[in-house]
């Protein structure tokens, strides 16, 4: 069997003044042909696609066109665009011919001039390899769902959890590709769009109306002849002409019984509509106030503004100058990208005091530079860390810059590490020591689980903020729950 392997995944903010090019890509490891599967063992969907693969009897001949993962940004530009098209294009014809395609996707991509990057992306592969071969597509669960998505992919798997787990969503995708290879199964698939968008409050799957809404996919899928339910809960920043949420359904030659439970789990996220919107936000103020009178562990201050897993610039002050306007013995943690800032700590170097205008540079709508004076603590160069299944991450050069008890960590570019513990002990602090760190997500707390005692989650205005009214929506498709009055609704 000869299966073409490729990785082209994004996550757009419409919102953000960044704008994603190659440099974006490259920041999390670029590769193209044989250095796509040496290096991906283990990280991603793909990771979880080697593995299976390697178990299948008979021989099963892998073919990696390309590894492009650029996190979450601004849009992507249309020449990064063109490049990645064109290269995935080549790389399948050359590849021909092919059993299958397997495609890792994020599924909330946009450019600057095409609006569903995975459609435009899954129309480009349906084109080279024709009508009979499976295309079968991992995805990110916060990705849009379009029509062309459907209409030229064989099977579309999002991730079953928030924090996500890639590699398993990898996994999935390839067993249910190599039972269709084999002539085991025949999907059939029905999907439904849901008329709603929701903040990120809600989005950890461990509790509350998430929890609810993807246990009963879990459930769905030990009915007999049902291969995948997948929720896609569309990330909350992306204003596209097909933005919303989904759910797609895939069963085993049973388009009636997909219909009928695609509308069942579009019916129940209608009915949790206003569960998704309830939310422990507090003002960054007294979210800092709460923080300092917390007893003994590490209190998470969650930025929920400035989430740069959500595709924000990263230097967003808000939380920064409350902590400021506060000063206490509570040693606190906070990261900021700042290449203007970065650049004169590691001049100055270990032992300068200096005075800053830090962040607000580039999110400068949402917040503004702080004058900070402080001591350089630390600086570090060309540090390279594995983050296991998040694969290889250059910090490149960082600095560690002390004013009073607030530690602040500058990095000249938005990297995965920066909601990581590798950025504060790398420079030499002892998180056993904190009292708080900000973490610029929403989400993604799991890799501070050992100290954490409390998570607050800070109602920080910025590009990926909470309050979704505050953005001037121009493309989505209207009208949307709650954004306009939509009371009554049912899945068709």
């Amino acid at each position: 069997m000869r299966i073409a392997v490729a990785e082209i995944a994004q996550e757009s903010d419409s919102f953000s003044p960044l704008q994603a090019d190659l440099t974006d890509f490259e920041a999390y490891g670029l590769y193209f042909g044989q250095e796509v599967l040496d290096r991906m063992k283990g990280v991603g969907p793909i990771g979880g696609f080697i593995e299976v693969a390697a178990a299948e009897p008979g021989e099963v001949v892998l073919l990696p066109i390309v590894r492009a993962w650029g996190s979450a940004g601004g849009v992507i530009k249309a020449e990064t665009l063109d490049f990645f098209t064109e290269r995935f294009v080549a790389g399948l014809r050359t590849s021909l011919p092919l059993d299958a395609v397997f495609l890792s996707l994020h599924g909330a991509a946009a450019s600057e001039q095409v609006d569903d990057v995975e459609g435009h992306l899954l129309q480009a592969a349906r084109d080279v390899v024709g009508a009979g071969v499976p295309i079968v597509v991992a995805l990110d669960h916060h990705a849009n769902i379009t029509q062309q998505m459907i209409d030229c992919a064989d099977v579309l798997v999002g991730h079953e959890t928030q924090p996500h787990d890639p590699p398993a969503t990898g996994r999935k995708a390839a067993r249910l590709l190599f039972r269709m290879l084999r002539g085991e199964i025949c999907p059939s698939v029905a999907w439904q769009k849901i008329p709603m968008i929701m903040p990120q409050d809600q989005f950890l799957t461990s509790a509350g109306p998430m929890q609810q809404w993807f246990d009963r996919a879990r459930s769905l899928e030990q009915r007999d002849g049902v291969l995948d339910v997948s929720p896609y809960p569309m990330q909350p920043w992306l204003d596209v002409a097909e933005g919303g949420w989904s759910v797609v359904v895939h069963t085993d030659d049973d388009p009636a019984l997909a219909r009928q439970l695609a509308k069942e789990m579009a019916d129940l996220a209608w009915q949790l509509r206003e569960q998704f919107w309830a939310s422990e936000r507090v003002a960054p103020g007294e979210a800092v106030r709460r923080a300092i009178a917390a007893e003994a562990g590490l209190v998470i201050l969650s930025d929920t503004g400035d989430s740069v897993y959500g595709g924000a610039p990263g230097d967003n002050t808000c939380v920064l100058q409350a902590l400021l306007d506060q000063p206490s013995d509570a040693l606190a943690l906070v990261p900021m990208v700042d290449l203007e800032a970065l650049n004169a700590a590691c001049t100055a170097g270990v032992g300068a005091r200096l005075t800053l205008a830090l962040g607000g540079k580039v999110d400068n709508v949402f917040c503004k530079p702080v004058t900070v004076t402080g001591q350089v603590a630390a600086v570090s160069t060309g540090f390279v860390v594995d983050l296991h299944d998040r694969g290889v991450c250059d910090l490149q050069r960082t600095a560690l810059l002390q004013v009073g008890n607030v530690w602040i960590a500058l990095l000249g570019h938005r990297s995965f590490a920066v909601n990581h513990p590798i950025l504060y002990t790398h420079l030499g602090i002892d998180m056993a020591d904190a009292k708080i760190v900000v973490l610029k997500t929403a989400s993604n707390f799991q890799f501070f689980a050992r100290w954490r005692r409390e998570l607050i989650r800070v109602d920080s205005p910025g590009t990926t903020q909470s309050d979704l009214t505050a953005f001037a929506w121009r493309r989505l498709p209207r009208p949307i729950y709650p954004l306009d009055r939509l009371e009554e609704w049912q899945a068709s």
